[in-house]
């Protein structure tokens, strides 16, 4: 009887991370995390365009990839603005991957949320997400290749915090992974796979607030079981398999890449 397992095809695993000829666009790539998938993008192979809202800000990431030999290019992209995240996708070109790392906290109590700071973190962080992903998931359509969307969450997508005023920030990241969620419903008809990646603190000025402090410091490393803080290069490696053909069969998911926190909370 032959066997129903294919044979092992070497050359199609030594591809399994291989992004040449891929084209991908990474919105927030000036900020830490953001420049770590770029970079990281860019040496498994793929073309980057580094989406952002300072022009400056992005040439000189551009610059630093060109540089160092990789292909890259800009798009400017103001997330407050439904037409700027449109006109800042047309302007990427073609698209094969999108990564998706803007985002931002207000920190306000519950009881002094204010309607101005929770409208702006929906905005960039839910309502942004949800027209950068149309808008690449139209360019990836017309392409008619597939491809991958991949966006950037937080574990307080599904832990709340307790003694620090999380409300805005909670429930967009929770609204995220949601969205993640049918839009892979609704794209893999398409061959366009869907999926978040939910960190914890991050080694990023983003965090500066929490690691100058040595008190906030020593409690974010005590509760994360590995024992130490994320750095940009552990969320870059994650974002290359879910955007690579390692990651073939997988949409839908978040990957919460915490160090064992949602494993022990």
């Amino acid at each position: 009887m032959t066997s129903l397992t294919p044979p092992l095809d070497s050359a199609s695993l030594r591809g399994l991370f291989d992004l040449r000829g891929q084209r991908a666009l990474v919105a927030g790539a000036t900020g830490g995390i953001g420049e770590a998938i770029a970079w990281a993008l860019a040496i498994a192979g793929a073309g980057v365009v580094v989406g952002g809202r300072d022009e400056t800000k992005a040439a000189a990431v551009a610059e630093r990839l060109r540089a160092a030999g990789h292909e890259a290019a800009i798009t400017v992209i103001d997330a407050h603005s439904v037409a700027s995240i449109r006109d800042g996708v047309a302007a990427a070109g073609p698209l094969d991957v999108l990564v998706n790392c803007i985002g931002i906290q207000r920190e306000e109590p519950l009881l002094d949320v204010t309607e101005a700071a929770y409208d702006e973190v929906l905005q960039l962080n839910l309502k942004a997400a949800m027209f950068l992903a149309q808008a690449a998931a139209k360019a990836q359509i017309a392409g008619g290749r597939g491809g991958a969307q991949l966006q950037l969450l937080s574990v307080r997508a599904q832990l709340g915090l307790r003694g620090r005023g999380y409300s805005a920030y909670c429930s967009s990241k929770g609204g995220l992974q949601m969205l993640v969620r049918q839009h892979a419903a609704e794209l893999a008809p398409h061959g366009i796979r869907v999926n978040g990646l939910a960190p914890t603190v991050v080694r990023t000025e983003m965090a500066r607030h929490w690691l100058d402090n040595p008190a906030t410091r020593e409690q974010i490393t005590a509760r994360i079981p590995l024992g130490r803080i994320a750095e940009p290069a552990d969320v870059a490696g994650a974002a290359v398999f879910l955007c690579s053909p390692g990651a073939a069969f997988v949409t839908g998911q978040v990957l919460y890449l915490d160090g064992g926190i949602t494993a022990t909370q």
